[in-house]
């Protein structure tokens, strides 16, 4: 297989198929960037534009933050080959993922969900550092990720994406997009990925990545009258993922619900539909409103071993936004009203978690910006929850800048949340740990909300080294847990106990940046992190599990200049991560343990595009290069239905390394 990818990248690279008389003239005016700041927005936001999404095998939203400083990715287990992101050291539940301002990755999703949205769909990705705007809800804890979709009046009327890896990985990804007319718009995008061998790299009888496919179709529609200051997006979206792993020789035919060979099965059915209104009133361009609203399907049936677990989520959501300003342009306010309605049906073996969840809300955002050196944004929301009660939620975000090109910013903010405990730990029923609630006393599976205050401050300055761009900055932030669930993994490794915070909780996060133009299209990238993140388990205070405590990234690309519309690009991408805190495996014999602590590693990812025109280009590339695999990954793989088996605990790469190729074409 590895062979045939190599060959048919070689193939690519070597063979231009389009004569320069079939192409289109393009004039490029300006070099876009693939990470954008702005020294004038008053949160500490960066965008990922279309171009960082190209610079790696970028096959869906979570395996987009490879090269991007804010985000750490990880796998989650060493079965499902699911990446779980982090940021401020705290993983994605305490962010709000939203898809175009509209909550898309929570509840029954968050294991899974970042894999549903495939890479070449999005336009750009929004990045907030800390507590996050009270326009979209309270949730946000450490920050939010915002998602903005390719949109079809501006769409090229035809994609093709074409993606093949060693790990026997396939892709296809197909957009189609027409004007209806001088208003109206529509998208079609089709997505279809397998992965179809099974590949058992470090031979402890266990699949390194999942076998499964991946249905995922996208119909939007757009409406933009510039007269009256109307426009309107209405999509519909249906996704069909199955993946199957467990043992090699697992036949999900003749051994589900036996012990002849552990395997496991998730298999998840998604519908969407949602709409989004704005008007700008014409004779007053500073005052606008808005209307969202989304309902969504998601039903996951899944078993781990002889560990069942089905969720299905009905969902709506409804937001009414009203902007205007003060007097002045100055002085500028949001206001509006939030609804969400929540149905679960969830089942753990034979217990039935089922809830419903509903709250509505009321929100005030006052923005003053001077237009020069300062601004700030105060909001606060008050919200009535049928589980979490009446509760308030203020934020507080600040920028000044005190000279050319420097910009300090602080944040602070208030974030509440319902931990949905299954839902987002389910590579811990890929072990043979029984799961325990020890608390009784609150409304969601007996425990309380989690709450926590979330502070920031950040200073970035551009200026010129040896005559050439350069940018340093850093940023650090402090998240306070007043009650968390506490996921404890430290008692025994044959249990995981879940219980409110019977003390103290906190994340510190530490990120120093510095970003050089070597020479000319030659630009390096850096990026040193540090957590300190603990929490008071009842056998005393540790450090977060599978969290590092220093990490590092280093990212050189280059571009050749453009030549009769062909160009090379080159992209180099290198993580290191300190050693991290495992769980608790000590009273397992010899031969079931881990070490108290991870070896540190450093993984290596390189790509290669060739363009041949503005509208046909093709990629080679590796990830994990120096073939870095965790020495032991599956505890009792030997025994997989015994008192020792876990296969939750990963805290480097299962696979070792890949190469891929593909290749891009459009019709503009």
């Amino acid at each position: 297989m590895q062979k045939n990818i190599l060959l048919f990248a070689v193939f690519l690279l070597s063979v231009s198929v389009f004569s320069q008389e079939d192409l289109q003239e393009v004039k490029i005016t300006k070099k876009q960037k693939g990470i954008k700041k702005s020294y004038t927005v008053t949160a500490n936001t960066s965008v990922i534009t279309s171009k960082e999404l190209l610079k790696a095998a970028c096959c869906n939203l979570a395996e987009s933050f490879e090269t991007n400083p804010s985000i750490d990715v990880n796998f989650s287990d060493a079965l499902t080959g699911t990446k779980q992101i982090k940021m401020l050291g705290l993983t994605s539940p305490y962010l709000m993922i939203t898809e175009e301002n509209i909550p898309s990755v929570r509840g029954a999703s968050q294991a899974y969900g970042l894999s549903f949205t495939p890479g070449t769909w999005i336009e750009s990705v929004q990045i907030t550092k800390g507590a996050g705007s009270v326009i979209n809800g309270y949730e946000s804890i450490s920050g939010q990720i915002n998602t903005e979709l390719l949109k079809p009046l501006n769409d090229d009327p035809f994609f093709l994406n074409f993606y093949g890896s060693t790990d026997s990985r396939f892709e296809l990804n197909t957009h189609f997009n027409k004007k209806i007319s001088d208003k109206w718009a529509t998208s079609l995008f089709l997505h279809g990925n397998t992965r179809v061998a099974k590949n058992d790299m470090n031979k402890d009888g266990f699949l390194d990545n999942p076998l499964g496919k991946q249905i995922n179709i996208l119909n939007r529609y757009q409406y933009y009258d510039a007269e009256s200051g109307l426009v309107s997006f209405i999509n519909f979206r249906y996704m069909n993922d199955k993946k199957q792993t467990g043992e090699v020789d697992f036949d999900k035919d003749r051994d589900r619900g036996t012990t002849s060979y552990w395997g496991s099965e998730i298999n998840t059915e998604r519908f969407d539909v949602s709409s989004k209104i704005g008007y700008v009133f014409p004779d007053m361009p500073f005052q606008s409103i808005g209307f969202q609203n989304a309902f969504n399907s998601h039903n996951q049936e899944s078993y781990f071993g002889l560990n069942q677990y089905n969720i299905k989520q009905s969902s709506y959501y409804s937001n009414l936004i009203f902007n205007s300003i003060i007097n002045n342009t100055k002085h500028k306010f949001t206001t509006g009203l939030n609804f969400s309605y929540d149905r679960y049906q969830e089942f753990v073996n034979v217990n039935d978690y089922s809830r419903i969840d509903n709250s509505v809300g009321a929100f005030f955002e006052y923005t003053y910006d001077n237009t020069d050196n300062f601004s700030l944004i105060l909001g606060g929301r008050v919200d009535s929850h049928n589980r979490l009660g009446v509760f308030v939620t203020p934020r507080l975000h600040l920028r000044y800048n005190p000279w050319e090109y420097g910009v300090l910013r602080f944040s602070a903010g208030r974030g509440k949340r319902s931990a949905n405990i299954f839902a987002e730990n389910q590579q811990l029923f890929a072990s043979s740990r029984t799961f325990s609630i020890l608390d009784n006393s609150g409304k969601i599976y007996g425990l309380n909300p989690e709450i926590a205050w979330n502070y920031g401050v950040s200073f970035s300055q551009k200026f010129k080294l040896f005559n050439k761009n350069a940018e340093a900055g850093f940023d650090f932030y402090r998240t306070d847990f007043q009650n968390q669930v506490v996921v404890d993994v430290m008692q025994s490794p044959q249990e995981v106990l879940f219980y409110n915070l019977k003390g103290k909780s906190f994340a510190n996060s530490l990120q120093v940046e510095f970003n050089l133009e070597l020479i000319h299209n030659l630009n390096l990238r850096t990026a040193y992190k540090y957590y300190d993140i603990q929490t008071d388990y009842l056998r005393g205070t540790f450090q977060r599990p599978l969290q590092a405590k220093h990490r590092f990234l280093g990212n050189l690309e280059y571009e050749t200049a453009l030549n009769n519309d062909k160009q090379w690009k080159f992209d180099y991408t290198f993580n290191w991560s300190g050693k991290q805190q495992l769980p608790y495996t000590a009273s397992n014999p010899a031969a079931d343990q881990f070490a108290n602590f991870s070896p540190s590693y450093a993984v290596m990812n390189v790509q290669v595009t060739r363009v041949f025109s503005p509208v046909f280009e093709v990629y080679i590339g590796g990830e994990n290069i120096g073939n870095y695999k965790q020495e032991k990954a599956i505890l009792g793989a030997d025994d997989p239905f015994g008192p020792n088996f876990d296969a939750s605990i990963a805290y480097a790469p299962i696979f070792g390394q890949m190469f891929y190729a593909g290749l891009r074409f459009r019709i503009k």
